[in-house]
């Protein structure tokens, strides 16, 4: 074998190994599992196994398979900053975005999903009544919340302060943390977290 193959095959071992990283770093954000993986982005749940134990090196219509699933392009699946756009947007209808929604409760991501692992961005939106109750995250996380109309009570773990529009709260959320409407209308709210 020549000096020039061996390299070749390692920076497709490495290649490998980063997708692999990367695959299953994305799931676990998303908080899928393989099965659920394989239905969104029509590649089988075998074929995601192996590649997230670095055991397959997949076609590139796979890879843009799982990097569409994500809502992402194949660039910013490998991690690549060269391959991504400048401007990235997220729009308001991408169902991808949804992290909840339901009668209550409405979370949408509006920060991209490969950002970095500490920082995240939402729109919240709770109906009157309705409360976002989430237990201790990781030490030193925090939440930053803003509200933009209505009313809120932030809980973050013997702390309690009401909110109310144009207002924000920066609290502990490595402690049991709740947010809750308290208004008779709608509360729409942006909520940054930040982890060390």
């Amino acid at each position: 074998m020549t000096s020039e193959s061996t390299g070749q095959r390692a920076d497709e071992d490495a290649a490998s190994q980063a997708l692999c990283l990367r695959v299953t770093e994305l799931r676990k954000k998303h908080k899928l599992t393989l099965e659920q993986l394989a239905a969104t982005s029509g590649v089988s749940r075998s074929m995601l196994s192996q590649i997230e134990r670095g055991k397959a090196n997949p076609t590139l219509a796979v890879t843009f398979r799982i990097a569409q699933a994500f809502g992402i392009t194949i660039g910013e699946l490998v991690d690549q900053p060269w391959a991504a756009p400048s401007i990235e947007v997220v729009h308001g209808d991408d169902p991808n975005m949804q992290f909840r929604n339901d009668e209550e409760c409405q979370i949408r991501t509006l920060s991209p999903l490969h950002m970095e692992r500490n920082i995240e961005f939402y729109e919240l939106t709770l109906a009157p009544g309705a409360e976002l109750a989430s237990a201790a995250h990781y030490e030193g996380t925090r939440e930053l919340l803003t509200v933009s109309s209505g009313q809120a009570r932030v809980d973050s773990g013997d702390s309690s302060h009401e909110i109310s529009a144009g207002d924000s709260a920066h609290y502990r959320a490595d402690v049991p943390h709740c947010i809750a409407n308290t208004g008779t209308a709608k509360l729409v709210a942006y909520l940054v977290v930040t982890s060390q």
